[in-house]
């Protein structure tokens, strides 16, 4: 081998593989626990899970009769959502029945939402090989991001509120809300008196089984608008950042507080609304 060959080979450059982050619809896999996959909005789920828990641990532990500035700004904000649900439920006694249930979606939703703004959220994580090239996947993702998160809110949510009317008006009025069987039982029996009933009872068997689609709607709906906003809103400050990294983003980030403070309460005064609305079924 000539020495014009020797020089050919030690200068040929090195193949660089160019590393890829993309915002995917989906949470991503960060790891697996007992053949379960981990995902990145998972983990953060589980933080805000902790979070809620430690918090109200320590703050049953220092929980005063007399209230100290923390306190009374809690109890000042309690006071203001309980006034919101009276204008939902109609009365206060109602209110304080849902409040502990419906404010739970709203402080984990609102935890989640804030939490993807973050730094290091999105953007601290591992390189792994896909088909040959190289990804990016962050460690952390927000929790309410991922679709599957908003979906299992959302069915919480709805599911609950059957099992409220169920238990408010009973199993067999509830039934007939979706599945009339009663309008067909009495068209035999008032068929000679009231000839229309031919017409009418049928009319409501068909308007109950459009409830079920519509049961199955507030699902789809509650569940996308979540998601919807968030990862929109994800996908926009990421966009700014690769913009310009500095001071692009910031007005950014203050809209996206606002949004996800907005989307929790929206969504968790959809939930009291189909709650009252269960329990009230009987009245229609």
């Amino acid at each position: 081998m000539t020495s014009a060959e020797n020089n050919l080979e030690i200068q040929t450059p090195a193949v660089h593989t160019e590393i890829k982050q993309e915002h995917t619809l989906y949470a991503e896999q960060v790891s697996s626990w007992g053949g379960l996959p981990i995902t990145n909005s998972l983990l953060n789920t589980w933080i805000v899970v902790l979070a809620v828990v430690v918090f109200g641990l320590y703050f049953r532990r220092t929980i005063k009769l007399i209230p100290g500035k923390m306190q009374n700004f809690l109890e000042a904000g309690v006071e203001a959502l309980l006034d919101i649900f009276d204008s939902v439920t109609g009365s206060r006694e109602k209110s304080l029945k849902f409040f502990p249930f419906v404010f739970s979606f709203f402080v984990f939703i609102l935890i989640n939402n804030w939490l993807g703004l973050l730094p290091g959220i999105g953007s601290i994580g591992q390189v792994i090989s896909e088909h040959g090239e190289k990804l990016f996947v962050p460690f952390f993702r927000g929790g309410t991001a991922d679709l599957n998160t908003t979906l299992a809110l959302a069915l919480v949510g709805v599911v609950a509120s059957h099992i409220f009317g169920v238990v408010t008006v009973g199993f067999w009025n509830y039934f007939n809300k979706f599945v009339n069987l009663q309008a067909l039982l009495e068209i035999p029996k008032k068929v000679l008196k009231e000839p229309t009933i031919l017409i009418v009872n049928p009319i409501k068997v068909f308007v109950g089984l459009l409830e079920i689609i519509s049961e199955l709607a507030k699902v789809a709906s509650l569940s996308f608008r979540l998601f919807g906003n968030i990862f929109a809103g994800e996908v926009l400050v990421a966009s700014m950042a690769a913009i310009m990294a500095y001071g692009l983003p910031i007005p950014f980030m203050f809209l996206e507080v606002m949004v996800g403070a907005i989307q929790a309460l929206i969504f968790s005064m959809l939930v009291l609304t189909y709650l009252t609305m269960m329990g009230t079924a009987e009245e229609h």
